[in-house]
């Protein structure tokens, strides 16, 4: 899913297996409606080795004014939470692709 840049948090997240993330949140206008904005969480490995992990959309609001105040306000456990939820859609869809 490609998007804009809404959010870069200076804090790090750790997934439940230990990994470092970089977290951002993205976003992207709805059907192309400049008045309907939905965003995501994006996870970056920090250092060698590891994928970049993404959410399933988070949040859907009415403006991208209305969507860079919710990333703002997102506390570092939700970040935790959005991380854990990230790697098992993968392990998931990995698994169900077997």
């Amino acid at each position: 899913m490609q998007g804009e840049l809404i959010h870069e948090f200076r804090a790090r997240v750790r997934d439940p297996d230990g990994h470092l993330y970089r977290a951002r949140v993205l976003g992207r206008s709805r059907d192309g409606k400049a008045r309907s904005w939905i965003g995501w969480l994006e996870f970056t490995p920090v250092g060698s080795g590891g994928r970049v992990q993404r959410t399933d959309p988070e949040t859907t609001q009415p403006y991208r004014e209305a969507l860079v105040y919710w990333a703002t306000g997102l506390e570092p456990v939700y970040l935790e939470g959005a991380v854990a939820r990230a790697v098992a859609a993968r392990a998931g869809s990995a698994a169900s692709s077997r």
